[in-house]
């Protein structure tokens, strides 16, 4: 069966920044979400991971992550859900991207979701992260936050929420 996506919204930050992209009053006409990032913060470092969560709520969520830099490949754990995007020392106007896909949210029972996440600044760093996680809730997903750590996202930054609906 073929996927149909539907832009529902986008966030582009402006010219002050911002310490979040927030997507609210998501409808639950779809079967699936999927949102796209591209990220950049004023962390005075090269990369930065930025926090996401549903519903307002930064509990009950447990990840595992896979990553690897070009020469070392490493696994962890965690407790928030969090990908990583470029720094302000970054090269200039490079941006990390990444896609948080969630199946069944609008469902009555605990949301899984995968993060696919990179990150480069046109040197010799690299960084690519898949993550694997879930949200222990019942609670049909309605709002998605995107927020730095104590840092904020820059100028042209953007995050864009589809539904995916089955056709």
């Amino acid at each position: 069966m073929a996927n149909t996506y539907v832009k529902i919204a986008s966030v582009t930050v402006g010219s002050g920044g911002a310490a979040t992209m927030e997507f609210t009053s998501i409808p639950a006409t779809y079967t699936d979400l999927l949102v796209k990032v591209s990220g950049r913060t004023n962390n005075a470092a090269t990369s930065d991971s930025v926090l996401f969560y549903f519903n307002g709520l930064t509990t009950n969520q447990t990840m595992r992550r896979l990553q690897g830099d070009g020469s070392v490949a490493s696994s962890s754990t965690s407790t928030a859900s969090q990908f990583v995007v470029v720094g302000a020392t970054a090269t200039a106007s490079t941006f990390g991207n990444a896609e948080i896909y969630v199946p069944n949210y609008a469902g009555s029972t605990n949301k899984s979701f995968s993060i696919d996440a990179v990150r480069e600044d046109n040197t010799t760093v690299t960084n690519t992260q898949m993550w694997a996680g879930l949200w222990s809730s019942s609670a049909a997903i309605t709002q998605i936050t995107i927020a730095g750590q104590s840092t904020n996202f820059v100028q042209y930054s953007t995050a864009t929420l589809y539904g995916i609906k089955s056709s």
